[in-house]
C-alpha cells in the first residue's frame, strides 16, 4: 500500500507523531517489490525512489524527514533491523515486526512499549497490565493502587474493613513524641530511619491512596498511556516497598 494511500493528505501525515508514522512507513515496506531486494531493504532505494517519485505534490522535503525519522524509530524498537551483508546497507523486518497484522496490533505494542512488564511488581504484572494493554488507563491505575492498599492490608495484619488513607496512616504510624510513648509504631513503619524519614513515608503512602485510588478523590486519572504507566510504575515502587518493610512471618 502507498503511503499517500494510507494517508492522502501531506499535513495529515506530517501531523503525525513519529511512532504512527512508524505504522504508516512499516505497512509500506512490508512486501513490496521495489522496496525488497533479495530478502533486504535498502534505505538509500527507499528514500532515492521517494525522491524521484514524490507521494505528495508539496511539502516533500518536510515528508523525507519524517519518513527518516520514523525509519529510525523502528530500527530502535528493533522493528527494522540491519542485515550484516558487505554493504552493511540492508535491513530486514524482525519477527515482532512481522507479527503486527493490523493497526490494533501496532498500537498494542505501543503501549506495552511504554510499560515494560519486566519490570513491574509481580502483582501489578499479573492484575494491571492487561487493562493498560487494552488502554482501559483509569481501570489500570486504579487496580494498581488497589493492588497497594491490599498488600498494605495483608502486610499489616488489619482488617478488611479499613480502607483508604486510614489505613495508609496507621499502617505507617509514626511515633516521634514523649506522650506518644505508650503507643506502638505502626507494623510498617521502619524505626530504623530518622523520624522525618518515617512521617514522609507515611505521607507517601497516603497521599498516593488518596489521589489515586480513593473513589471519592479519585479525579485525577491519567489518560494517555505514557501518564497511566508512569503512575503504575509509581504504584509497584510502592509495593517493592511494602515487601522490604513487611515484618517477616513468625
Amino acid at each position: 500500500m502507498e503511503i499517500s494511500s494510507q494517508v492522502p493528505n501531506v499535513d495529515d501525515l506530517l501531523g503525525l507523531e513519529v511512532e504512527e508514522v512508524g505504522w504508516v512507513l512499516l505497512v509500506r515496506l512490508r512486501g513490496h517489490p521495489d522496496v525488497v531486494r533479495r530478502g533486504e531493504i535498502h534505505q538509500y532505494n527507499f528514500f532515492n525512489a521517494l525522491d524521484q517519485r514524490p507521494i505528495y505534490d508539496r511539502r516533500q522535503a518536510e515528508v523525507r524527514k519524517a519518513l527518516l525519522e520514523a525509519w529510525a524509530w523502528l530500527e530502535r524498537e528493533g522493528l527494522l533491523v540491519r542485515e550484516t551483508s558487505a554493504s552493511g546497507s540492508g535491513f530486514f523486518l524482525s519477527r515482532r515486526a512481522m507479527e503486527l497484522e493490523n493497526g490494533a496490533d501496532f498500537n498494542a505494542y505501543r503501549r506495552a512499549s511504554r510499560l515494560p512488564k519486566s519490570q513491574l511488581h509481580s502483582r501489578i504484572a499479573v492484575r494491571v497490565y492487561p487493562a493498560f494493554l487494552r488502554g482501559e488507563y483509569d481501570t489500570a491505575v486504579f487496580q494498581a493502587f488497589r493492588e497497594v492498599e491490599i498488600a498494605v492490608r495483608e502486610a499489616g495484619g488489619f482488617p478488611a474493613d479499613l480502607v483508604g488513607v486510614e489505613l495508609m496512616r496507621q499502617a505507617f504510624r509514626v511515633v516521634n513524641r514523649p506522650t506518644q510513648a505508650a503507643v506502638a509504631p505502626g507494623p510498617l513503619a521502619d524505626v530504623s530511619l530518622p523520624v522525618a524519614e518515617q512521617e514522609g513515608m507515611a505521607h507517601l503512602f497516603a497521599g498516593a491512596i488518596g489521589i489515586y485510588k480513593n473513589p471519592q478523590s479519585h479525579r485525577y486519572v491519567p489518560t494517555c498511556a505514557e501518564e497511566a504507566a508512569e503512575v503504575i510504575m509509581f504504584a509497584s515502587q510502592l509495593l517493592r516497598i511494602v515487601d522490604r518493610v513487611t515484618p517477616p512471618r513468625s
